[in-house]
């Protein structure tokens, strides 16, 4: 073949190429149109999933909008009850006007294909959108968006996909009351049936389930304290906790059925192993300092290990990239939701977190005002709880009672108004104990004995416990949830203050 016929048919192969139409099944949807004029019933078997947008034919895709209607509203729909409206609204006008509905009714399918027909015009339009997808990912490739980095418009495209993925083209507006009826009252019943009332995920904590319902999708969570109270071992908890549901959900329902969804921990500021590892010693009653020391026996050596077997069988995911952007973050709850199915998301914590990039935000209070609505954004678009941990201003320790208020969230503008639910964890043992007496600051030994023994009293009151503070919460009451901490596992449990007398 000489260099010319190469080129020619390189050229004959593009002009093909680009002559290309796009996918399209005209005959089915006119097929389709037929069925719902001649018998409504098959209405029914594509109303679910196929919408006017889908039709190639805009005209088809108008006139299937206009039978819909008449449907939904308990009316009958065929050629003489949409004739009224089919010709005010000029609609078959460039297909020949009435004359069209006749040829749709001469080209119909039995009821009984009329969903096969459907999905062919869905699928149809799938393969349209993804042309439309491809192509955008091209054009910025070759720059038509200059100010797009590679790693943005990846994130970009991963985006258009994931939409085309979970929302298969219903496009959001507004839902009829009965339907949002119907989903509270579908949301009831499950906490009527479950154990403990708890409609949402659990939490592993009792107290705190019976005043939240448990964690709810859409819910931004902010979860805040100073230093050392112990935030992330009580986000650990609940992470847990939420996984252990979760795979035992999938247990009761059979053997080798997988859980509905995963737990993602973004841990930005300790290590995947760190995390891991304060897990295990929680679950494995082994502190986790002893751990790192070696020195356990052969008998704490044999439980770790039996209980990192039964860890490793929980969907709980850990990413521990330092200093994560939004958009990253975003683009990989995306991803784990269309592979593995996504039920929690737990950021620990945001004021380490970077915005979307390609955003410059003019101060610090903005940037963390974009973080918070991103994250609540995330928690909507993927219909999950989203648990952000925040550190707490200073101001907290120079008051008297050192107990968080709404007001010491660091750039609390933003955290406090779009977060659902805002809960600070607080230890008084842990002040309690900088202010042990010393022998020093007294001119007696009798006063220092009994300041000693005062300092005593008050820690053995205090010893173990926390306070879960739930300050905001849009959907329930707020108030204290009492837990008990021991410090040696970093561990979060309930708080048993009333016992039942074993005598009934």
């Amino acid at each position: 073949m000489t260099k010319t016929d190469s080129a020619r048919q390189e050229d004959e192969t593009l002009l093909s190429l680009s002559l290309r139409q796009p996918p399209a099944n005209i005959e089915a949807e006119q097929a389709l149109l037929g069925a719902l004029l001649t018998n409504n019933r098959a209405y029914d078997r594509v109303s679910d999933f196929l919408a006017g947008a889908h039709f190639a034919s805009q005209v088809n895709g108008r006139l299937y909008d206009a039978i819909a209607r008449r449907i939904e509203n308990g009316q009958l729909a065929d050629p003489v009850t949409l004739r009224a409206e089919l010709e005010n609204s000029g609609i078959l006008s460039d297909v020949g006007g009435m004359a069209y509905l006749g040829k749709l009714l001469t080209s119909m399918v039995g009821i009984i294909n009329a969903g096969d027909y459907g999905r062919a015009i869905h699928d149809a339009w799938i393969r349209r959108q993804l042309i439309d997808i491809g192509e955008g990912v091209v054009n910025n490739a070759f720059g038509a968006t200059s100010d797009l980095s590679g790693p943005d418009q990846i994130a970009a495209g991963e985006e258009a996909l994931f939409r085309l993925a979970t929302e298969k083209g219903q496009d959001g507006g507004f839902v009829v009351f009965d339907r949002a009826l119907a989903s509270a009252i579908a949301t009831a019943e499950q906490a009527f049936k479950n154990e403990g009332h708890v409609s949402g995920l659990t939490s592993g904590l009792r107290d705190f389930d019976k005043k939240t319902g448990g964690l709810h999708p859409s819910d931004l969570l902010i979860l805040a304290g100073r230093p050392a109270m112990g935030k992330t071992a009580l986000a650990t908890k609940i992470a847990f906790s939420a996984a252990r549901a979760l795979m035992q959900d999938a247990e009761d329902k059979g053997p080798g059925v997988q859980p509905k969804g995963a737990v993602a921990i973004f841990s930005l500021e300790m290590s995947a192993e760190q995390l891991a590892a304060r897990i295990l010693s929680e679950q494995s009653e082994v502190s986790s300092e002893r751990i790192r020391r070696g020195d356990i026996g052969q008998k704490e050596f044999d439980r770790f290990v039996r209980v990192s077997r039964e860890l490793a069988r929980l969907p709980l995911v850990i990413d521990d990239t330092p200093a994560i952007s939004l958009s990253a973050m975003r683009t990989r709850c995306r991803r784990l939701k269309r592979t593995k199915g996504l039920s929690l998301v737990v950021v620990d914590y945001l004021q380490l977190m970077r915005p979307s990039v390609g955003t410059r935000p003019e101060s610090r209070v903005l940037e963390i005002s974009m973080i918070t609505q991103g994250l609540k954004a995330i928690a909507k678009e993927l219909e999950v709880p989203v648990i952000a941990l925040s550190q707490l201003s200073r101001q907290v320790e120079s008051r008297e009672d050192k107990r968080p208020m709404l007001s010491d969230l660091r750039e609390s503008g933003s955290i406090e108004q779009d977060a659902d639910a805002v809960m600070f964890v607080y230890r008084d043992e842990y002040y309690l104990q900088q202010r042990m007496p010393k022998e020093t600051a007294f001119d007696s030994m009798d006063k220092y004995s009994a300041a000693l023994d005062d300092w005593q009293r008050k820690m053995g009151l205090v010893h173990n416990k926390a306070e879960l503070i739930l300050e905001k919460q849009r959907h329930g009451p707020t108030g204290t949830v009492h837990l008990y901490f021991e410090g040696e596992y970093t561990r979060f449990t309930d708080l048993d203050t009333v016992h039942e007398d074993p005598r009934h």
